[in-house]
């Protein structure tokens, strides 16, 4: 019994064939495009108003209590209240 009968192989050689008999300069093209992407003037215009309006928006007070609780969390001080957690997800659940 055979395994690797000659026969089997012959249906890979046509793909090989074709690959080989493309002219030289098809390939080459394709390697040199590279991906672009363009953002439009209107989305650039949009994502500076967006940008300039959360800076605008910003309240001091929720700053400043952002700022607190980023420090106890990178101190390890910040504990969470689970109680609270569960309240609020207990409407959700139901």
């Amino acid at each position: 019994m055979k395994i690797n009968e000659p026969s089997r192989l012959s249906g890979v050689n046509p793909y090989l064939k074709q690959q080989e008999s493309k002219p030289a300069g098809i390939g080459r093209e394709k390697a040199k495009r590279k991906d672009q992407l363009e953002i439009s003037p209107e989305a650039k215009e949009l994502q500076e108003l967006q940008a300039a309006a959360s800076r605008d928006n910003a309240d001091p007070a929720r700053q400043a209590k952002v700022e607190e609780l980023k420090q106890q969390v990178s101190t390890g001080t910040y504990r969470v209240d689970s109680g609270k957690i569960a309240e609020k997800l207990l409407p959700y659940l139901k």
